[in-house]
């Protein structure tokens, strides 16, 4: 059983399907992890960390057996295979650029050896690729996807195998690993369900108004947990089924369904479309719209501080770096800021999301930039664009949000934190706007209709 994207012995196929062919030899499982040296030296570390810290519980509910190797895994893979005398290497398939393509090499490898890649089920209820339209083309506007994906269905959760013969081989020692930047989540399939439990039994009720206020714990922040699948979407959907049953509020539950869905959409568009990691899927604006140079460096150094001006951005990227975490509706105004106020490319973000996120997830995190850059499919129009000051004084009316992350700001009272530029006072320590927004915007409207003429 080669893990990757799914930390946990519970609702895994893949798991399930290996125990029951060990069974079938009267032959034992090995538990395999692999550092692979391609993503380690990609992820940033808050990631890794946390990635170590789950492995580490994934390793005590194996029995202290799970394999730990350290290298590429062409190599790895079928060197555990030939040590363990294996036919078959169970695997949940892999959807995103880089998976696939290690994924086919290693089968390659073992082919050459007579074992075989098994894929079982996936990190999604459905499978990316598995829905078309009528005319069996994808899917490039969310609401048709998601209303063929509640039709399509998923099968309830597999059952956590109650005996796993694990093999006893020898691994590597997990590495110490880089220090994260961030204070960090409590990681595995332990503190994933119990984190889902708390919030189907205390959050879900509040979940359809709640969830765009960064001011209060409105959301599940589960997606560090779906991310290195400590917990499978499947799981949560039949959780949400018997929540709904047992009289939660139907508009919840179906907000909270569609979060997944956008996931599952996000997937499959990458699925088809894999240049969609780095390149625009439409172009909107003019080659000559973006910042270059000296600028573009100091204003996105300023963006990435948290040092903007505008106390809502700069509380979401402050707690981007203190938590390694951001709220969603906060990820949407700090994305069209760069992107829209700042004119600097959305691929550029994506990159600093992904260097500072503990659920950083390529196609999550790239296709949602798409989204907010209006280059995607299905994504926010160009022409919209985020208000840093309205969208604070609607979220965070009171200020709290900013006040917890910018504390140059402590002292300001209520909404008056939003527009401290304002102020007879305002603080010193505290810069000006990089920019006015009601002239970035219209630039960027400008640059937008050049593009449709």
């Amino acid at each position: 059983m080669w893990f990757r994207r799914d930390l946990r012995l519970a609702d895994n196929p893949a798991l399930v399907a290996a125990v029951e062919a060990a069974r079938d030899d009267d032959a034992d499982v090995v538990g395999l992890y692999v550092l692979d040296d391609a993503l380690w030296s990609r992820a940033g570390a808050n990631r890794l960390a946390y990635l170590l810290d789950s492995l580490r519980a994934l390793e005590e509910a194996c029995d202290g057996r799970l394999v730990i190797r350290r290298g590429d895994p062409h190599d790895v893979v079928p060197a555990v295979v030939r040590e363990a005398g294996a036919r078959e290497v169970h695997v949940a398939a892999s959807h995103e650029p880089y998976g696939r393509r290690r994924d086919d090499g290693v089968e390659e490898a073992l082919g050459r050896d007579g074992a075989a890649l098994v894929r079982t089920g996936s990190a999604y209820a459905v499978s990316p690729g598995r829905l078309l339209t009528g005319s069996g083309t994808p899917y490039r506007v969310f609401t048709p996807f998601r209303n063929a994906w509640l039709d399509h269905g998923w099968p309830s959760p597999a059952r956590r195998p109650h005996e796993i013969p694990w093999a006893a081989l020898d691994g590597d020692d997990l590495p110490d690993g880089p220090e994260p930047t961030a204070h960090l989540p409590r990681a595995g399939e332990e503190a994933a369900r119990r984190r889902w439990h708390d919030f189907v039994r205390d959050g879900l009720a509040e979940y359809d108004a709640g969830r765009d206020r960064p001011d209060r714990a409105g959301t599940s922040a589960m997606s560090v947990h779906l991310r290195w699948g400590e917990i499978h979407p499947r799981t949560m959907l039949a959780d949400l089924a018997a929540a709904q049953h047992d009289g939660a509020p139907s508009d919840d539950v179906a907000t909270f369904r569609s979060e997944l869905a956008w996931r599952e959409f996000h997937a499959d568009v990458l699925h088809h479309r894999p240049a969609a990691r780095t390149r625009s899927v439409r172009v909107v604006v003019p080659e000559d719209s973006w910042t270059t140079g000296e600028q573009e460096s100091r204003w996105f150094d300023a963006w990435a501080a948290g040092r903007t001006g505008y106390p809502f951005v700069d509380a979401g990227m402050r707690q981007l770096l203190a938590t390694g975490w951001m709220h969603n509706r906060v990820r949407m105004v700090v994305a069209s800021f760069l992107v829209k106020d700042l004119h600097v490319r959305w691929q550029r973000g994506a990159e600093h999301f992904m260097a500072h996120l503990v659920d950083g997830d390529v196609s999550q995190n790239q296709l949602n930039w798409q989204w907010v850059a209006g280059s995607g499919f299905d994504a926010a129009p160009y022409f919209r664009i985020f208000n840093p000051v309205t969208q604070g004084e609607k979220f965070d009316p009171d200020g709290v949000y900013v006040r917890r992350w910018v504390p140059e700001l402590g002292d300001v009272p209520g909404r008056a934190v939003h527009q401290p530029w304002k102020l007879d006072a305002p603080p010193a320590d505290y810069p000006e706007p990089l920019v006015d927004h009601a002239h970035e915007r219209r630039v960027a409207l400008d640059d937008f209709q050049r593009a449709k003429d």
